[in-house]
């Protein structure tokens, strides 16, 4: 059974032969070719070649384009710096600086930009070389996230009380920008689009500001990319994320996390109460990895796999990426937890 099998049984609720196993080593791959982030992140072929080796070597069970979360923000002006030793992310100043610059969020042509187009050419030469055999998945930040990175979280909170009307026509043109660009990974052969809605947590919003200023917009990125015949997933590491208004606008065949919901107390009641709507990927805390000992990785994965693995919908993973100071030895613990531990009784 190859990987892509092992996963479309999982999200279909079904057991293979084990749990699928995905550190979210994105980062850290460039170690297997030695290069530099600022060359990971800039040069797809690059990127792509680190990917594959990483995904080889370890034998992962999923491929995802994420690199870091400013490709979508950059290409609508905003300052990137793209250090060597660390993820390229924005630089002090931001694009939106006053209410007037709300205007310059225009719809864009992903394939004509520089750093989406980029990012489109990694997903073609990682599906290209891994599509038939492994799921592919292409990572999109959310439409709140990017305005975020162009305004400025707190400034963006006081606008959306102040003067919601020019925060909704940003996210507007946003929105059809990134179902474009959904639609472009899937055309390059991803299977599935993982958006990022960091702010659909209870440490940062309630739950019906999220609904308004995100939810109704994702909804239609989520049922964009439905409609071209590929799998919605979420990547959410906030504190608290909203399972249940995400599954109800996204409808999503999985959901990335790396803390409980805020009406889930238990591991235990997390599958009870989600565990047949969606397929759980998580939720090793990268955290705990800068500071845990070998044993005690595998106490938590084999406790997490004991809690979640039944009738499929499990994917052991890291709750959010995989710390790029460490080696990849914890990364090939989980694997190893995940081929032995994990393996489903016939």
């Amino acid at each position: 059974m190859n990987s892509l099998e092992r996963v479309s049984m999982v999200i279909n609720h079904q057991e293979p032969d084990r749990v699928p196993v995905y550190p979210m080593v994105n980062s850290i791959s460039m170690k297997y070719t030695g290069i530099d982030y600022r060359e990971w992140t800039q040069d797809p072929v690059k990127c792509a070649e680190a990917i594959l080796k990483a995904t080889d070597e370890l034998d992962l069970d999923v491929i995802c384009t994420l690199t870091d979360l400013s490709v979508e923000a950059a290409d609508w002006g905003l300052k990137i710096k793209y250090p060597t030793n660390q993820a390229a992310g924005p630089d002090n100043e931001r694009l939106i600086k006053e209410k007037e610059d709300y205007k310059k969020i225009a719809v864009l042509d992903p394939c004509k930009t520089p750093r989406m187009s980029k990012h489109i050419e990694l997903a073609k030469l990682l599906c290209a070389a891994k599509g038939e055999e492994k799921p592919v998945v292409g990572f999109v930040f959310g439409p709140l996230g990017i305005l975020s990175m162009l305004r400025s979280l707190d400034y963006l909170m006081k606008d959306m009380i102040k003067d919601p009307k020019i925060v909704y026509a940003a996210l507007e043109n946003i929105t059809e920008t990134i179902i474009k660009f959904s639609l472009d990974l899937i055309d390059a052969g991803c299977h599935a689009i993982m958006f990022d809605t960091l702010y659909a947590s209870k440490t940062i919003m309630r739950p019906s500001m999220w609904d308004e200023f995100e939810g109704v917009y994702i909804e239609r990125a989520a049922k964009a990319v439905h409609d071209a015949g590929a799998m919605v997933m979420i990547h959410n590491c906030g504190g608290g994320i909203y399972y249940d208004i995400q599954i109800e606008r996204m409808h999503p065949e999985a959901i990335s996390f790396l803390y409980l919901p805020p009406d889930c107390k238990t591991m235990e009641e997390l599958k009870e109460k989600y565990g047949n709507q969606t397929t759980l990927i998580g939720h090793i805390d990268p955290g705990f990895l800068m500071v845990c000992s070998e044993e005690e990785l595998r106490e938590q994965c084999r406790e997490q796999i004991d809690t979640y693995k039944k009738d499929g919908g499990f994917i052991l993973a890291t709750g959010c990426e995989y710390p790029a100071p460490l080696d990849d030895h914890f990364a090939k613990v989980m694997v190893e937890e995940a081929k032995t531990y994990g393996v489903y009784e016939k």
